[in-house]
């Protein structure tokens, strides 16, 4: 019998970041897999979830976020096709225009009413959750 090669999944985050008017800060992937995704990405070591995800905010939109909170963790082995990762997702609230930077290519800022029917990996699905008051 031969051992089990055990493997973590890699810790990320992502933010619903939350503008005036029930708008919502989208960006779009400068690297794959391409696409409109929420902002986010990978845990540092030694780098707490909140702290990655106020660092991630500002990289790639410029906003400094307030978090409001946790909203749920995502962890389908599928949702990212690069590697098994397990998102915390976060709410925070932002004020001012974002602008791209770090690894986004471009930022948008949508609606409910104006959600893009394709997106990077599962963030559909999570501002779907979002939208309809999961949380």
């Amino acid at each position: 019998m031969t051992e089990k090669q055990y493997g973590n999944p890699a810790p990320t985050v992502d933010m619903i970041i939350r503008l005036t008017g029930g708008r919502i800060v989208l960006v779009e992937r400068k690297n794959p897999p391409f696409g409109l995704a929420l902002p986010g990405g990978f845990v540092d070591y030694g780098e707490s979830l909140e702290a990655a995800a106020m660092r991630e905010a500002k990289e790639e939109t410029g906003l400094d976020i307030v978090l409001a909170g946790q909203f749920h963790t995502y962890s389908d082995p599928s949702r990212d096709p690069r590697s098994h990762t397990i998102s915390t997702v976060f709410l925070a609230n932002a004020e001012g225009t974002p602008v791209a930077g770090d690894d986004a290519a471009a930022v948008r800022v949508v609606t409910e009413d104006s959600l893009p029917d394709e997106m990077a990996f599962d963030h559909r699905e999570i501002l779907q959750d979002y939208f309809e008051g999961k949380y």
